[in-house]
């Protein structure tokens, strides 16, 4: 199994600048079920993707590939016409929000927001949408989400990922990519990874992960990798100690950060004496989580929790 996406989940782009295009070509040649695009100002024309197939992703597939995506002016259209059931966000930070709310409002499972820089008070009115609805967000300013050889949403490299049985999630992206990295080194691999982004206000939180992976037959342990700044990592090691049977390993990233200042994140902050990397390893410490001392000793960190 996986949690959030899998061969099945079929993807529309919302967005389709230089960079929705290169990680659309990305993500088709991973093997995923890209379906259809939304550009209001390009609808009723189509664009073609080419390019070599990342066998990675998918063994046994032909070499090369070329998909026709149909570009529809909304997503209601998009997910009338194609049966799309999630979406990725590369839309301008000053129109992500809406993109977001229209996406939830055509009725799809899953959006990944991958726009970086969506302003604060846009995304409070995004999520306060959302609320109530049965659509769950991922993001913003994240990497997105992979089930290793069965789909990819976001910008996170395929190649470093392998079909295994440990849950990653993480605030950070490029840390992401580190722990998954040695995970698949190790002989471990990956049921799902995925970035939950670093912003103050976002739609899917330590906790919710954790019970999802919880819940997951064939993962086996999680490696969770907070920041600096809130309350989350507190939180979810609280979560862990009431409701987490699996092994968790764990990596606090900015304990040199100096307070008041703002690092990477718009969340990684230090304020009125919160949000602190000691406070937090501690919490995760008190909740049997084994922490990391450094990045490149996640893996590590993982093999100890697993016994």
């Amino acid at each position: 199994m996986s949690i959030l996406v899998d061969k099945n989940t079929r993807v529309i782009v919302q967005g389709l600048g230089k960079t929705g295009q290169f990680h659309t070509e990305k993500a088709i040649a991973y093997g995923t079920n890209m379906v259809g695009a939304v550009h209001p100002s390009r609808a009723g024309t189509t664009m073609t993707f080419e390019g070599e197939t990342d066998h990675s992703g998918v063994p046994g597939r032909d070499d090369e590939f070329s998909v026709e995506l149909p570009i529809f002016g909304t997503m209601e259209e998009a997910v009338a016409e194609t049966g799309a059931n999630a979406s990725v966000v590369y839309v301008p930070p000053p129109f992500a929000a809406d993109a977001i709310m229209e996406a939830a409002a055509s009725g799809v499972d899953l959006v990944v927001a991958i726009t970086e820089g969506i302003p604060v008070a846009d995304m409070i009115k995004a999520k306060r949408y959302l609320q109530g609805g049965n659509t769950r967000l991922v993001g913003p300013n994240c990497p997105g989400v992979i089930t290793p050889g069965e789909c990819k949403i976001g910008i996170m490299p395929g190649y470093i990922h392998e079909r295994g049985k440990i849950g990653v999630v993480s605030r950070s992206g490029t840390l992401t990519y580190e722990a998954v990295h040695q995970l698949t080194q190790l002989g471990l691999g990956q049921t799902t990874a995925i970035g939950i982004g670093g912003d103050p206000v976002n739609g899917t939180n330590f906790v919710d992960v954790l019970e999802l992976f919880e819940a997951d037959d064939e993962t086996e342990g999680v490696i969770m990798i907070g920041e600096i700044g809130g309350t989350a990592e507190e939180e979810a090691a609280e979560f862990v100690t009431l409701a987490v049977s699996i092994p968790v390993a764990g990596f606090i990233a900015g304990t040199t950060a100096p307070p008041g200042k703002r690092m990477g994140h718009a969340g990684a902050i230090v304020s009125g004496g919160k949000g602190t990397a000691e406070a937090k390893i501690a919490a995760m410490e008190d909740a049997g989580i084994v922490v990391a001392e450094t990045p490149s000793d996640m893996g590590e960190a993982m093999l100890r929790a697993l016994g």
